[in-house]
This record gives structure tokens, sequence and C-alpha cells, in this order.
């Protein structure tokens, strides 16, 4: 018996083991059925290892060895019970062309999960010619799919044409599965168009495809079920739960209750965790957590599944709060956390901005031995960054043995979030070097980074990347571009980028209107707002934002009314940001009681809102008024920001009221903890020049950088000359120059100074420097108002 496998000689050399099988055969021996028959009976109904290792050598005992029919039926049962080794022993010893027997292998090594044998077998069988049938080919494309073998996969496909099985439904089922999890959901409707006689298994098979596509091919799921519903075919759960993910990528609220109902008229997926977690996420994606949290509490036993999708659901709803309580609820009720909670309860820290709750997940996950997928590492990224710890965000990204595009954007994103946009920038590239393909967003935060540096030789290089990539028809990249172009001063550019957008949106119109606002074009702003209107585009509050600022710039406070007109008409007087734009626009045309009747009117105000009241009033040096909205805020307890101060300090500058900026500005350092900026010591600078404090205002200088120190130079360059301190103001004008040698209006104030002094050849000097370097000064200007016409008819 020599090559027997272990489970046989032990057993022939003790043939007293044979007892029961014996007697069983003594009474099947009755009956005229073959030998072979009765061993068929026996391994149809073997239950368990030892009674199969019997059977096995009574059949070699016996001289049955080499019959077919057995050995397909030991094949079968030792398969069953995962004795691959005694399955390829016995297919060898009666290896031959019958297509049952190679079935039978074909389907033991499926279902020890051994994919790659059976491809191997499968290609055997067709080298020996023998001929296929749908079980192997079903079985082939199943491990095809499972070794991600989409080459084979097709391959398999051609065979099964060939041999007239392209429509067998379980063929057919196998082939949508593979196209579908290749993300080619149209091969897989031909494939579903083949089928000639399709039961349920088909059709949810092809709305499981549609559904998971994760576009708006989504709802052709709910076509396939109408077909289905013709047919008079029951869905079951898994159908139920494929349509369930397809109102949740389409949004359709009203499918996914029908279905819900259907499943409880029908009583499927009653307390099934599976279904109630899909209506869960259905639910919640379509934007109602009530009737999601409903779901969750029929779950008698709730699983880390179910939890994932209740803590996922508050996370996209963007109510990370929500879903760092439920965290805590599934620690304290004593489940064990899996990656993806761990990684969810990192992410909702973050956006709360909980960095001591963030590290205590990271310690967990560490002390525990996790794993940390590029899901978790992503998430802890994103946590650092977000609670602006950009050096821990660096170590984890640092240490991640491999990185994708999702990884890079984040860190991207962090540093863009955190103010280091070189940095951002350098990141992009290193993915680049690393052969990764950016997506969407990548482009999007590289150019918002660009768009912050200013650099439009990178910003080119950036246009042509994402150009050569395919992506020079997204419109998000077109907008996106536009703002960075205009932020570097090249308005000759983004208006390229805008004239080739082929549809444009009411964000394409609102980022070229922006752009020509910022950049001091607001006529041109309201010409393309009336082009707009032509294409029957609706503005959005950023577009009238953008609109009343562009109509401050120009004087044109009627036409500003009828923007206010019709932000009442469309529902927009609640928008927060609007009603600081009026408030600003108003005080801008020097109506202040116009802004404060806006600003009285704020039922819930915010900080921005406080802001732009405060800075209505230091703009026209009502510093009484400005301190006194400054002490509401405060006790509104409402805290104040950079801006805030910069405002009450330009009041206070404005109105001469040096003692109380004095007091404001240490209140800014030493009650509040914030470190002034340059323009803030711009401000106290030309505040204590105004008053003749010039030694004073000097002083601060000191803690000013170079790059912020302009206006304030110029500003104590100006008092110098008021107050005749020619000393400091000689110093001043040599720095400012130096600072800004081509700044016409710095040689102006500096040529002033010396000529107040008589000093005319410094003075010829100075303007013979100027003219050769072709500078001029710019002939100041004011608007009035007269002859606007209206902007918004028809509106």
């Amino acid at each position: 018996m020599k090559g027997l496998p272990s489970i046989v000689p032990a057993l022939i050399q003790n043939p007293t083991k044979f007892t029961c099988v014996k007697a069983q055969l003594r009474i099947l021996s009755e009956t005229s059925s073959p030998l072979s028959e009765k061993f068929a009976s026996f391994l149809d109904n073997c239950l368990d290892i030892d009674s199969l290792k019997k059977l096995h050598a009574c059949i070699l005992t016996h001289g049955l060895e080499n019959n077919v029919g057995l050995g397909s039926k030991l094949i079968n049962s030792c398969a069953r019970f995962n004795l691959l080794t005694e399955s390829k022993w016995v297919f060898r010893k009666i290896i031959c062309n019958n297509l049952s027997l190679w079935n039978s292998i074909i389907l033991g090594y499926f279902r020890a999960a051994h994919f790659g044998e059976v491809l191997g077998l499968y290609v055997g069988l067709r080298r020996r010619k023998i001929g296929i049938n749908g079980s192997v080919i079903t079985f082939g494309l199943k491990s095809c799919v499972e070794l991600g073998s989409l080459d084979f996969g097709k391959s398999l496909h051609v065979d099964a044409f060939k041999s007239g099985l392209n429509g067998d439904r379980f063929v057919g089922s196998s082939l949508i599965g593979l196209y579908h999890k290749y993300d080619d959901v149209d091969e897989a409707a031909k494939v579903f168009d083949e089928i000639t006689a399709r039961d349920v298994v088909v059709y949810t098979s092809m709305i499981t495809a549609y559904a998971q596509v994760g576009d708006n091919r989504s709802c052709e799921a709910f076509r396939v079920a109408g077909y289905m519903q013709k047919e008079e075919l029951e869905p079951n759960r898994i159908t139920l739960v494929s349509l369930l993910q397809a109102v949740s990528v389409y949004g359709a609220i009203k499918e996914g209750k029908s279905i819900h109902g259907y499943a409880i008229r029908k009583g499927i997926g009653w307390l099934d965790e599976v279904f109630e977690t899909s209506l869960m996420d259905m639910y919640m994606k379509c934007g109602f957590p009530g009737k999601a949290a409903l779901s969750f509490g029929n779950i008698s036993w709730k699983t880390i599944g179910s939890w994932n999708a209740m803590i996922t659901g508050h996370l996209q709803l963007g109510q990370p709060l929500k879903a760092l309580q439920l965290f805590l609820q599934m620690v304290q009720q004593n489940y064990v956390p899996d990656i993806i909670t761990l990684a969810n309860g990192v992410l909702s820290c973050g956006y709360i901005g909980h960095l001591s709750g963030g590290k205590s997940i990271h310690g967990y996950l560490l002390r525990n031995g996790f794993q940390l997928d590029l899901v978790a590492t992503t998430a802890l990224i994103d946590m650092y960054s977000k609670c602006y710890q950009l050096i821990q965000a660096k170590e984890v990204f640092d240490k991640m043995h491999r990185k994708d595009d999702v990884s890079f954007n984040v860190m991207i994103a962090g540093y863009l979030e955190n103010g280091f946009s070189s940095q951002a920038v350098e990141e992009f590239h290193e993915m680049v070097r690393m052969d990764l393909r950016p997506n969407v967003s990548t482009i999007l935060n590289v150019l918002s980074a660009i768009s912050d540096l200013k650099d439009t030789r990178q910003g080119k290089c950036i246009h042509g990347h994402a150009f050569r990539h395919g992506f020079g028809e997204n419109t998000d990249i077109a907008n996106q571009l536009i703002n960075m172009y205009s932020k570097c001063c090249t308005m000759n550019y983004a208006r390229k980028v805008f004239d080739r957008i082929g549809k444009k949106d009411t964000v394409s119109w609102t980022s070229m209107i922006t752009a020509h606002v910022n950049g001091g074009r607001a006529d041109e702003a309201v010409i393309l707002f009336r082009l707009m209107q032509k294409e029957k585009l609706n503005p959005d509050s950023v577009t009238l934002i953008s609109l009343l600022q562009a109509l401050s710039q120009l004087g044109c406070l009627s036409l500003a009314r009828e923007v206010h007109t019709r932000i009442y008409r469309i529902l927009l007087n609640e928008d927060k940001p609007m009603i600081n734009c009026l408030i600003t626009a108003y005080s801008n045309f020097g109506k202040l009681s116009i802004a404060r009747n806006l600003f009285e009117h704020v039922a819930k105000r915010q900080l921005a809102t406080w802001n732009s009241m405060i800075s209505a009033y230091g703009m026209h040096g009502d510093c009484v008024q400005a301190l006194k909205l400054f002490d509401m805020m405060k006790k509104d307890k409402i805290p104040p920001d950079g801006l805030t101060f910069t405002s009450v300090l330009s009041a206070c500058s404005h109105s001469g009221m040096v003692n109380e900026g004095l007091c404001v500005f240490k209140s800014m350092k030493e009650e509040y903890r914030l470190t002034p900026s340059g323009e803030h010591y711009s401000c106290m600078v030309d505040l204590l020049s105004r008053a003749g404090r010039l030694e004073e205002a000097y002083e601060l200088l000191k803690f000013l950088p170079s790059d912020q120190a302009t206006s304030a130079l110029g500003a104590l360059l100006a008092a110098c000359r008021v107050h005749g301190n020619i000393n400091i103001g000689e110093i001043i004008g040599r720095r400012l120059l130096e600072l800004e040698p081509q700044n016409p209006s710095a040689y102006n104030l500096v040529s002033n100074l010396l000529a107040e002094q008589e000093k005319w050849e410094e003075v010829a000097k100075l303007r013979s420097i100027a003219e050769r370097r072709g500078l001029k000064g710019f002939a100041g200007n004011s608007m009035i108002e007269f002859g606007c016409t209206g902007l918004l008819s028809g509106s």
C-alpha cells in the first residue's frame, strides 16, 4: 500500500476497527444492488472523519479504489472534512477523463479556499481536452474573484461563450460578480442581458453591482428590481440590502422607505443585524439619524458592525460629538472595539479638537498590538493635524510602510490647515515622485496652497499636471485655478481658464466675480454678474456677498439696497455671513444706523457679526461706540479674536484715544493670551504716531517683521513730518526705501520730509532715482453714484 495517505494504513492493519462498517455491509449484501452503490450510500451518509477513514479503507480492501463514481464521492467527502491531501490522493489514483470526477476535486478545493489549485485544475482539465460544464466555469470564476485575476476570468468568459454556457444563470451570476469587483458594471450588464432564465440570484447579483458602483448609475438598481417584480420574483434579504445601498448612494429616501415598508410586510430582515445595519446606514446617509436610531434600537444583540454604522453615520452627517458619545457608550457597555471603531473614534476627536482623547485611542491601539492599516493611520494623521500637532502627524505619516493617495491627501490638507503651504506643495511633489496618481482632492488642496504662496510659476506647473492627468474638464479644479491665478495677480490667466469652461456653474461665475472684486475691478465684477443672470443661473449667498463688496467699492448704494431686498426675498436674511457683509456694505456707504439696525436684529450673534459692527465704527472713527460694543461682546461671553482687536485699536487710533488703545492692547496679551500680530503693532504705531509719541512708536517697530512693517513705517514717517522729528524721520525713511524700493509713495514721503528741511540736493537725488526706475505716483480718486441701473430685473 505504498503511497497511501496517512488515514489508510493503520486502519488496514487493524481489521477489528471495521466491525460496525462490516455489519452494515452484511445488511446491505442482502439487497441486489452492487457493492459500489452500497459504499456510495455510506459515503453520502457519513457524518464524521473516523467513519470516513474506515469506509475509505474498506473501499481499498475491496479493490474499488479505481471506481470513478466512488472516487467522486470520496473526493467530495474528504473535501467536506477539509482532508485535501486524501482528496488529491484519490483523484490521482483514478485520474481519468471523467468530468464528474474533475468537478468533485475542483469543488473540494474551492470549498477549502485553495483558489489557485482550482484554476490549476481547470487548466489541466482544458489541456486534457475534457469538456466543461457550468459548475466548472462557475467555481473557476468565483476563484478568479477571490484571487483578483481578471484576465483569467475573461478567458473563462470566452470558454463559457464558446461552449454556449454564457446564458447559464449560475455562470452568469459569477460573471456579473467578477466584472462588478473590477467596477466594470457595463460589461456586467451585458452578461445579465445574455442570461436566458434569470432567477432571484441573477437579479440580486446585477442589483448589487449597480448599487455598489458608487455614482449616478446606482439608480439602475431600481430599474432591474422593476424587471424582477414584473417576472413575479420575490426579492430576498440580500436583494433588499443591495437596494438599500443604492438608496444610500442616490439619496432616494422615498424608495428607501418603500423598501423598509416592504420588508416589514414580508417579515424580511426583522431583528437581522445585517439588514438593520443597512437600514441604519441608509437613513443616516439620507439625513434621518432619528430613524437610524430606531433601527439600531431594534437590534437585540448589537455587534461591532452595527455600532460602527451608527458612529460612521454621525461622522458623515457632521456630528462628531454625537459620534464620540456613541463610541464612549459602546466602550462602557464592554464591547471590544475593532480597528474601524477606533479609527472613527480618532476622527471624532480630531473634528472637535479633543487632543487628549485622540492620544488615548492612539495609545490603546499601540498597547493592544493593533496592526495600523491605512484607514487607522490616515485617521491619526487627520486628528493630529486638526489639533495643530503637525509634528506628531508627520511622525505617524513617515512611519507608514505603504502610503496611498488618501494618506498623502490628508497630510497635504494638514499642512494647509496649519498654514504650512510650502510643505503642502513639497508633499505633493513627493507623491508624484512615488508614482501615486493624484485625485481631484489632491489638486484642489495643492492649488489652494499655491494661492497662499502666490507662486504663479508653480501654479502653472500644477495646472499643466492637472491637464495631463485628465482633469482638464473638471469644473471644481477650473474654479480653483481661477481663484489661484487671481490671487497671484494674473487675471489674464484666470480669464482664460474661465472662458474654457464648457458648462459654467454658479461657482464658476462666483469665482470669477470674486477674483475681480479682490483685484480691485469692481466694475467688471458687476458686468460679470449681469452676464451670469443672462445665463439664467441663480446666485448663491457667496455670489451676492461678492456683489455687495463690488457695489461698496463702486459706491452704488441704490443697487446694494436692491441686492438687500433680493436677500430677503430668497430667505437668506438668516444667513450670518450675508448679514455681516450687509453690515460692512452699509458702513462703507456711511449708513451706520442701517448697519446697527441689522446688527440688532441678529438673534444669535457670532464672533464675525460682532467684528463687522465694531469694524464699522472703527472705520468711521467712533471709538466710543466701538468700545461699548467691545464691552457688550465680553459680557455675552464671546471671546474676541485678532480681528476684533485690530478693529478696536484702529478705532482708538482714528479717535486719538491713546490710553484706551494701550489698555486694549494690554488686555489682548494679558487677559486673552493672544500674541499680537504685525497688524496689531501697526495699529499701535499709528495710534502713538498720531498722538506725537514718536519715540514709543519707534520702539514698537522693533517687534514688527520686515515684511509687515511698511504701513507702520509710512504712518510714523508722516507723523515725523507733522511733528518735525527729523532724526527719527530720516532713519524711518531709509528703512522704508530699503523695504520698498519700487513703491512711489515711499519716495514721495521721504522727499516731502527732506523738502521740509530744505535739503534740496537730496530731494533732487531721490526724485532722479525714482524717475530712472520709472516710478510715478498715482492720482487719488473717489466715486459717486450716478445713474445706476437695476441689477436684479426679473429676479
